[in-house]
């Protein structure tokens, strides 16, 4: 896949450093490193996802508040049985002036789905079953079972057309060679379907976008250069509070998601599931999160939010009737016995990302693993660690999206093949009362089989100057560059 790239002027480029004024280019910093902005693969940076969104449009995509609003399908349709979506494509051409047709999604569409696979996000499409070219402008997507959030499956970045190495809009970027930053252009109108607009070159700002450490973007955004700063995490968070942030703000989205302990190991310590419930009965959430001063932060003992199953057959906490004194005073007898059997002091490794928030939830970690008896090593993501951070952001507010991150086929920690066959099942079954269970019942599975220590709901977090228009925080963590440089409607 190629990104059509032009060369930007030196004089262009030092023109983009400082704020705007609200009619000027718009500068935005994302957390990352330089590499990572324009990444091409499967699995793409917070970064990467947002300049692809931007230039590579799908069928639908989402608008600031998380919304999933028309792109190369003006219209659509869903048959009452849910299983058929009907798209009707604007009139308008590809970057290479050919005209787009359904032929043509039916191909990028399908490829997109055979690229994907061996992802969680190639799972999440598994309820695909055939897309067809109706007409010349209509393309039909029918699905094995009925899937409420399948639109806004199909507005995730990975799944923009890619033709003849470039996208239909709604921006198109270019990039000095020497460096990673990139200027995005929104396309007119008129190559977008819509009518002309003469006040265009006027009216559409340009972006400027660059990768920074988040040391280095929360100081650019204090001293005033940039306008807005996305892609952190609970990892770096605690910057987020350096500096005079007094001319902006920061927001921290409601995401869904995962945010937690994947166990990578299922040895010594951590080869029974009892065992590995202890070290979950041991974490008092509501003191973790405090040292990071996070108000409203939704902790979790569950993999799938209670809340998502709709007969609230899990409560909204696990051990219910326990304190958290008689919860740490069980898990600490399963650790002693383990040490009389073994003969060995328990001690666990976990992989955490370099960061001031990933220091204090080691702290937090290691001080509630000290009460039942459980030393902590910490090592690098990557080094062989027993336990790893996962913190990972919901695609859609389903459980199923949960469960597949559990899946064998990709090789992420523990697993359960008998969560994976009833997640399967679930795929072609019509009735929804039944897929329901079986979803429940993959939960549950995964539960007993303790395949994760669940911490809560992921963190993110942006520094927005209170001048920007068109910003909402959502619970998808995705903020759509386009609508940044349009004006308030």
């Amino acid at each position: 896949m190629r990104i059509r790239l032009t060369l930007l002027p030196i004089l262009l480029l030092l023109a983009s450093c400082g704020p705007s004024s609200g009619d000027g280019p718009i500068s935005v910093a994302i957390i990352g490193t330089p590499e990572s902005l324009f990444q091409q693969s499967v699995r793409l940076s917070p970064g990467a996802q947002h300049l692809r969104a931007a230039t590579f449009e799908g069928l639908v995509s989402l608008d600031p508040g998380g919304q999933v609003v028309p792109a190369l399908a003006e219209r659509w349709i869903v048959t009452d049985d849910g299983l058929s979506y009907i798209f009707r494509l604007r009139e308008g051409n590809w970057p290479d002036d050919q005209e787009i047709t359904a032929a043509d999604v039916r191909r990028l569409l399908r490829e997109n789905i055979r690229r994907l696979r061996g992802t969680s996000l190639g799972l999440d499409l598994g309820k695909v079953e055939e897309i067809r070219a109706m007409t010349g402008r209509v393309v039909e997507v029918r699905l094995s079972a009925p899937m409420p959030d399948f639109l806004r499956l199909l507005a995730q970045p990975e799944l923009g057309f890619v033709k003849s190495g470039s996208g239909a809009g709604p921006m198109v970027v270019s990039r000095d060679e020497d460096g990673p930053l990139a200027r995005l252009s929104a396309l007119p109108p008129e190559t977008r379907g819509m009518p002309a607009r003469e006040d265009w070159e006027a009216i559409a700002r340009p972006l400027y976008i660059q990768p920074l450490s988040t040391t280095e973007a929360v100081a650019a955004f204090s001293r005033g250069d940039v306008d807005l700063v996305l892609g952190g995490s609970i990892i770096d968070f605690p910057l987020a509070e350096a500096g005079p942030l007094s001319r902006g703000t920061i927001q921290v989205d409601p995401a869904m998601g995962l945010l937690g302990l994947v166990i990578r190991k299922e040895t010594d310590l951590l080869a029974d599931p009892a065992r590995r419930e202890a070290l979950s009965m041991a974490i008092d959430r509501s003191a973790l999160i405090q040292p990071f001063g996070l108000g409203g932060w939704q902790a979790s003992t569950w993999i799938v939010p209670p809340g998502l199953f709709a007969d609230s057959q899990f409560p909204p906490q696990r051990w219910p009737e326990l304190s958290i004194e008689q919860r740490r005073e069980t898990a600490a007898a399963r650790i002693r016995a383990w040490e009389a059997q073994s003969g060995e002091d328990a001690q666990i490794s976990v992989g955490l990302p370099d960061g001031p928030g990933s220091d204090l939830l080691l702290r937090q970690l290691a001080d509630a693993w000290a009460t039942i008896g459980v030393s902590v090593e910490r090592k690098a993501p990557g080094e062989g660690a027993e336990i790893e951070l996962r913190d990972a952001i919901a695609r859609y507010s389903s459980p199923r999206w949960y469960l597949n991150q559990f899946h064998c086929a990709l090789d992420a920690g523990l697993c359960s093949p008998d969560a994976d066959a009833l997640v399967r099942q679930s795929l072609t079954e019509p009735d929804p009362a039944e897929r329901e269970r079986l979803l429940a019942e993959a939960h549950a599975e995964l539960v007993e089989q303790e395949v994760y220590i669940p911490l809560g709901a992921p963190v993110r977090w942006s520094l927005v100057r209170g001048s920007l228009r068109n910003y909402l925080a959502n619970q998808w963590g995705l903020h759509p560059l386009f609508p940044l440089s349009q004006p308030p409607t």
